[in-house]
């Protein structure tokens, strides 16, 4: 029988370098600070081999939660395989103006089947939906968002999660309080966002303060807003103490975005090292802080970097976790058993929401 392995506090979430688990990600796994993984297309061949590497992570630790970005669109990890081809939320938005009830019922099969087809393979979580606003002005977000209007991002949003939920999957809004007002993409330069936080939560803000109750982990943007915080909302206790928590009850996880985007450590004027970058966010409010893409070649140094730096930060008392944190990530495990992919794609429920996207399409 294997032993649990049991982390009251594992804070950082990395990656791996491909299909299989090296000798140096199985070490970095190991590692207690760590508490989840995020895949990307280079760890994908295949339904089998997915699954595999998921059920190795899994030996190795029981309690890792495995993650990946696929919310449909543009931004799909895996689409082969059986795998289906989800819509871009921005064609829910554009149903929802000829046949809102149609969108939603639709929202709820997107959600659905993306979540089921990713447990059935070992995967816990997928950070999604999108709930900015789309002002037709970020190329970063664009058709990832539902619509312009927050009311139709709120709605739309909350069929997706309820989808999700039958699935048994956990959901991640984002990006807190907002990244589709400005052009500027956060994964290569440092947006800024310069209405009043009363403008802000009044537009953008709105779908997180109403869906606050039902979601399980938020995600900040690495946007700038100067008239709330001159430091960017993933790293600002303003933005994820203050106004996320105190002003709008939100009670779940939350992640920081990407700490190797070149927002994600351009803090006080200043480039820092995915260390500091992760204390950073972890003391403004963060529960788990997120370096991707670090594992293959040469960056795999920074990974080492991070976790080494917030070690020594837990032992010099620079920085003391969350006595909550590791609740809110235990949380975000599937409470049941993921289901076989045969029973999966035989069964009535995903058969009727399958067919629901292949009309829409």
């Amino acid at each position: 029988m294997k032993k649990k392995t049991e982390t009251a506090h594992a804070p950082l979430i990395i990656d791996v370098a491909g299909t299989e688990l090296t000798a140096d990600d199985r070490r970095r796994l190991a590692d207690p600070l760590v508490g989840g993984l995020i895949h990307f297309t280079r760890n994908w061949q295949s339904r089998a081999q997915l699954s595999a590497l998921n059920r190795e992570i899994k030996s190795l630790r029981p309690d890792m939660l495995i993650c990946v970005d696929h919310e449909g669109g543009r931004v799909q990890r895996f689409r082969s395989d059986g795998f289906t081809r989800l819509p871009a939320m921005g064609q829910l938005g554009r149903l929802w103006m000829r046949d809102a009830m149609q969108a939603t019922q639709l929202a709820s099969s997107a959600g659905y089947v993306m979540a089921s087809e990713l447990r059935a393979c070992g995967i816990d979580f997928s950070f999604a939906p999108v709930l900015d606003l789309d002002w037709g002005e970020s190329s970063v977000i664009g058709d990832r968002s539902f619509h312009r209007d927050p009311r139709v991002v709120a709605l739309l949003a909350k069929s997706v999660m309820h989808g999700m939920l039958q699935a048994g999957m956990g959901n991640c809004g984002k990006h807190f309080p907002g990244h589709g007002f400005v052009k500027a993409d956060s994964h290569v330069a440092v947006p800024v966002d310069r209405r009043s936080l009363k403008t802000i939560l009044a537009e953008d803000g709105r779908p997180f303060e109403w869906l606050s109750p039902s979601l399980a982990a938020v995600m900040p943007a690495h946007v700038i807003y100067p008239k709330v915080d001159a430091r960017p909302a993933g790293f600002s206790a303003r933005w994820l103490k203050d106004v996320l928590r105190g002003r709008l009850g939100f009670a779940g996880a939350i992640f920081s975005d990407d700490l190797s985007m070149e927002a994600g450590r351009y803090i006080d004027e200043r480039l820092l090292s995915f260390a500091d970058a992760a204390l950073a966010a972890l003391q403004a409010g963060c529960d788990l802080a997120m370096l991707c893409n670090q594992s293959v070649g040469e960056k795999a140094a920074g990974l080492d970097e991070m976790r080494e730096g917030v070690a020594a930060a837990l032992r010099t008392g620079r920085w003391s976790p969350d006595p909550e944190s590791a609740g809110r990530r235990m949380a975000l495990l599937p409470a049941g058993a993921a289901p076989a992919w045969d029973a999966l794609t035989g069964s009535r429920r995903y058969l009727d929401a399958l067919r629901r996207l292949e009309a829409a399409a």
